[in-house]
């Protein structure tokens, strides 16, 4: 089968695509004939190596996993003996990070507590844009952001792939949704109907100081102050993506910073399970959440892919086609 294999960290030139041997499923596990994939922040880990933090549960020297790629939508080709979830046939997505990635190639084998049926009311390219991104938002904004109705939410970097779900998902329990992003975005957060829009370039989210029970910080720079100062008492701040030195600030100082005071800062090191990928196959298949897609590439591009995902201005997610 073919396959992107990545044996050394680096820039996506690395990544080089060749024939490998298909794999077979053990006892447990189902075997996907993948039909599409989708770039997330964790393939650029993988991909660089960066945090070196992350080097400790990737490879200290390279990458433990030669072939990378998480999010998978596709049908079931063969399955275990002691599988009983799903059958030959059956069209399934879900994310690989937490069981050997392995998304980027024709084929893949996979636990069956990693996968859940596909909603049938979305494509195969909407379904493997869904895991990471979707369950992401879910867990920071309900297991870390602690949301409920009526709450007023602040979604910084709500234009890309796990800011367009966490929108959504924010709209579907109820709370008011403010979502910061820059002008040529707009139009997005429209479209799903977030109920405030800051263009970033024209206006500073932290001018509304007080204001918010819980914010999402998904891409960005700001500084933690930025985000405390507009946290109502008993707010709190959910770093899920940034810059690497924002990474290090919510890690170290945010406990000390939450200790002190009323407004709590928190990270979310998102971890993939069965039971959150069907609340949000739930959210898909009732129309509550729709992904949203900005470019698709097919595999023997996924150099171009990378190189684009990396600008930062995807609107959305970039997909992969097998």
């Amino acid at each position: 089968m073919k396959a992107i294999v990545c044996n050394k960290y680096g820039s996506p030139n690395v990544l080089e695509l060749k024939e490998v041997e298909k794999p077979f499923p053990t006892k447990n596990q189902v075997l996907v004939k993948v039909h599409s994939t989708s770039l997330n922040f964790g393939n650029v880990v993988l991909l660089k190596g960066k945090p070196f933090l992350a080097r400790f549960a990737f490879g200290l020297t390279k990458p433990k996993y030669s072939i990378p790629g998480g999010d998978i939508a596709g049908r079931v080709e063969a399955v275990g003996k002691d599988v009983k979830q799903f059958k030959v046939g059956d069209e399934v997505f879900g994310d690989l990070s937490g069981c050997g990635w392995g998304g980027f190639a024709e084929y893949v084998t996979v636990p069956e507590n990693a996968l859940a049926l596909k909603p049938n009311n979305i494509s195969f390219e909407e379904a493997a844009a869904s895991p990471m991104a979707g369950v992401t938002a879910l867990q920071g904004l309900r297991d870390k952001g602690k949301i409920k109705s009526g709450h007023k939410v602040l979604i910084y970097g709500a234009s890309g792939g796990v800011g367009t779900f966490a929108v959504q998902i924010a709209k579907a329990f109820g709370a008011e949704v403010t979502g910061v992003c820059s002008t040529r975005n707009v139009e997005i957060l429209r479209s799903i109907v977030a109920d405030h829009i800051i263009d970033y370039s024209k206006e500073r989210f932290s001018q509304h100081e007080g204001y918010y029970d819980l914010v999402l910080g998904v891409n960005g720079s700001n500084s933690l102050s930025a985000y405390k100062r507009v946290l109502k008492t008993n707010g709190i701040f959910v770093h899920v993506g940034g810059s690497e030195a924002q990474l290090y600030k919510t890690l170290f100082l945010g406990p000390f910073i939450s200790m002190t005071g009323s407004k709590k800062i928190s990270s979310l090191l998102q971890r993939a399970n069965q039971k959150d990928l069907h609340d949000l196959k739930e959210l898909l298949e009732t129309g509550k959440v729709k992904p949203i897609i900005d470019k698709q590439f097919k595999l023997n591009e996924i150099t171009e892919a990378f190189n684009y995902f990396q600008e930062g201005h995807a609107q959305g997610k970039v997909v992969i086609s097998i």
